[in-house]
């Protein structure tokens, strides 16, 4: 086997699991899934032993990783990306719909990341990562991070509630101005609050409505399930949804707008906002959020 990637560990406040650390550690391997199948095929050492899923970092390990092919072909990936906010420490970008935020695809946010974003001069730099989720079909800001003690820092932050996600979707059907919706996804805990903020008729559907949603939880597909639950599915939404509430070549109507916390390393306050995409202003003309 040939060495391809070392990495010298940096001190954490508190040991952390190797595959938690190691996301973003090496260029080649941009995703934990990616991780856990260098760790399975024995092509990650720390301190010369083989990593495994239960081994911690402490800090000043030398983490190498190996090859067991002696030639790797790579293709260049061109993603233009918006950035809408970046220091040394994190990056908020927009993901349009239809791309993949990480996975073994080749076109992924993940895989753009690193041509659209200024690397980081902190010692702990790390490839850019993403730090949450958003569904294929789902637009909006993304929170990245570029150092290991960002991306370790951002995810506690998102574990305890402290960062305020705000998103809009255009649903189907008469609703309640305002509701709370409090229903388990996969036997856990999910809440969802949402506002309509105006109303449509629509011959096709009836009633069309541009909410505001504000999940207290990040479950996966959270917000299409709630509002598939309570019959006011998500317009657009082929999995939650009916065929007959698809239309044609417009995607889903959801929208991660924007992103409220305190900067985990600078304290600063940041509440990063991307303004909906088109298609809800051909419904909704005067919404300008």
């Amino acid at each position: 086997m040939q060495m391809i990637e070392s990495h010298i560990a940096v001190t954490t406040e508190k040991p952390i699991r190797f595959q938690e650390y190691a996301v973003g550690i090496f260029n080649s391997i941009p995703s934990k899934s990616g991780i856990k199948k260098a760790i399975k095929k024995v092509l990650i050492f720390i301190n010369d032993t083989p990593a495994t899923t239960a081994t911690y970092i402490h800090g000043g390990e030398r983490i190498e990783l190996y090859s067991n092919k002696t030639e790797e072909a790579f293709k260049r990936l061109v993603l233009p990306l918006e950035v809408l906010h970046e220091d040394h420490y994190l990056a908020v970008i927009y993901k349009p719909s239809g791309i993949l935020v990480s996975g073994n695809k080749f076109v992924t946010i993940a895989n753009g990341l690193p041509q659209n974003l200024q690397k980081s001069t902190k010692a702990d730099a790390v490839k850019p990562q993403p730090v949450h989720r958003l569904d294929y079909p789902t637009s909006g800001v993304l929170l990245v991070g570029k150092t290991s003690a960002a991306i370790v820092a951002l995810s506690d932050l998102f574990k305890d509630k402290k960062i305020k996600k705000t998103y809009y979707a255009v649903c189907i059907g008469q609703m309640q101005v305002t509701g709370h919706i409090n229903e388990a996804i996969d036997g856990k805990n999910a809440e969802t609050h949402y506002e309509v903020l105006e109303t449509v008729s629509s011959k096709r559907f009836g009633f069309l409505n541009f909410v505001k949603l504000s999940p207290s939880t990040g479950r996966k597909h959270q917000l299409r399930i709630h509002l598939a639950s309570i019959r006011n599915q998500i317009l657009g939404d082929q999995e939650h949804g009916e065929p007959r509430h698809f239309l044609k070549g417009k995607g889903l109507y959801l929208h991660a707008a924007s992103l409220d916390f305190i900067h985990p390393l600078t304290k600063e306050p940041l509440c990063i906002h991307k303004e909906i995409p088109k298609k809800f202003k051909k419904i909704f003309p005067l919404q300008s959020l």
